[in-house]
């Protein structure tokens, strides 16, 4: 009966041996044992050290979200709850349009166009990669509100498609279309 190596790390381990003891059965099954051992060690040390960055974050986001005081809800989805996290840590120093759009960006579907109303005491947000409202759009609104001058309102603007828009596209492309995505009345 020969033993076959089936743990990367045993397999590695085994390369370094030379070649008279590569045919043991019981080198083998030593370095199988040791090489999945060596598995589960590398796989908990990385996973461990995603838990530091935002985008790989998944058990320590409320490690995060507590030091950033945000609320922690964890029937949230993952992508979601990273949005906001990185729209906190993005969201810091003076209110400028950079920083809005920062700030935006971190959300899915976030790209959005600031017009300032210089005078009118309120400057709108528009979202330029989507059709309708993005996903976790309060969220986004929450964190715009965190960071705008208190003194003024935003207002938001959603694309929707035209009537010519919804004309020129083929069924196939209207049957997979939303209903959120059409502008009513």
């Amino acid at each position: 009966m020969s033993v076959e190596i089936t743990s990367p790390s045993g397999q590695r381990l085994l390369s370094y041996l030379s070649g008279f003891v590569e045919n043991s059965d019981f080198t083998k099954e030593l370095l199988q044992s040791e090489g999945v051992e060596f598995d589960n060690l590398y796989q908990l040390t990385e996973e461990s050290l995603n838990q530091n960055f935002v985008d790989t974050a998944t058990w320590a986001l409320e490690r995060w979200e507590n030091e950033l005081d945000i609320p922690v809800d964890k029937n949230k989805p993952v992508s979601e709850r990273r949005s906001v996290i990185k729209s906190k840590l993005r969201g810091s120093g003076p209110a400028t349009i950079e920083l809005l759009k920062s700030v935006a960006r971190s959300y899915e579907r976030g790209e959005i166009d600031v017009i300032d109303t210089v005078g009118q005491y309120f400057f709108e947000i528009r979202f330029i990669d989507t059709l309708g409202a993005p996903p976790n759009l309060r969220d986004l609104q929450a964190a715009i509100e965190e960071v705008k001058p208190a003194h003024l309102e935003v207002r938001y603007g959603f694309r929707y498609l035209t009537v010519a828009e919804v004309e020129a596209m083929t069924l196939q492309q209207i049957e997979n279309t939303t209903m959120d995505k059409f502008a009513w009345g």
